[in-house]
């Protein structure tokens, strides 16, 4: 029955996301049925297990909380048509964890698969291996926490480079004080040897070069890219999960998606 649970779930998210009516069917009555017993919240909590566990994030040291902070804001943005229709790629950086560990994955949430775990450096002024003070002031040379979309690639002082739009007021400058997604040649096995940690950025999320232009060709173009740390002042809009959950479990006698009211998920 579980098993049959997720199936459905599943089947729904990808005709959402793809943009297609979905009518009233037998399969939506076996939904409704089991659906009842679970609370909007608990059903969407459930649905970003099962990508949790299917991607095998916890084998990676992803926590499954911050991963649902980023789904959470991912479906707002997809539900306030915020995003294009194909941006099914979730960046998520935790700066809770130390420099030492590959804390950035990169994440298919259509197909449920990790694309990539690498190291990410954070600001000089966010603090030493790890990340503690955060801040969206020019010259701060600390990182900015929150969600940002992705924009256009272009090259700069650090080659290849990947402009960010923050979307918080807690990174609401990140154009303005050019953070932006680059390589850096501190970003290595070889500086953790040397020094105990990965080298630091000027606040920008910079990652090896060995994968750097995998990460840009892989984000680039509006996907959500959403970094989280311990600032008990962070706040976001985007973390409201109402509108996610209410759309992973919509009402038991009216089991269908309208792109014109759900905003085109």
């Amino acid at each position: 029955m579980r098993k049959h649970f997720w199936w459905i779930i599943g089947a729904l998210l990808l005709f959402s996301i793809s943009v297609i009516s979905w009518k009233p069917s037998s399969a939506s009555k076996s939904f409704n049925k089991i659906a009842k017993s679970y609370t909007a919240k608990e059903l969407f909590a459930q649905y970003v297990s099962d990508i949790y566990q299917t991607a095998n994030l916890q084998q990676t040291g992803l926590d499954v909380n911050v991963f649902q902070k980023a789904v959470t804001g991912y479906m707002n943005l997809k539900l306030a048509n915020k995003l294009p229709a194909n941006s099914n790629v979730i960046t998520v950086v935790d700066f809770n964890k130390s420099s030492r560990e590959k804390r950035m994955w990169i994440i298919d949430v259509l197909n449920k698969t990790l694309v990539l775990n690498t190291w990410v450096a954070h600001g000089q002024g966010s603090g030493d291996d790890m990340a503690n003070r955060f801040s969206n002031n020019n010259e701060s040379h600390q990182s900015s926490l929150g969600f940002y979309l992705t924009d256009g690639v272009y090259i700069g002082k650090h080659g290849r480079s990947l402009r960010l739009d923050g979307l918080d007021a807690a990174n609401s400058a990140a154009r303005a004080r050019g953070i932006v997604v680059h390589a850096a040649d501190y970003v290595c096995q070889n500086t953790i040897n040397q020094i105990g940690r990965l080298g630091r950025s000027f606040g920008c999320p910079a990652v090896s070069p060995e994968v750097s232009n995998q990460v840009i060709d892989t984000i680039k173009g509006r996907t959500v890219l959403f970094i989280n740390g311990n600032d008990s002042n962070y706040m976001s809009k985007l973390l409201d999960d109402t509108l996610p959950a209410n759309f992973i479990a919509p009402a038991a006698d009216t089991m269908h998606t309208d792109s014109t009211t759900i905003a085109k998920l």
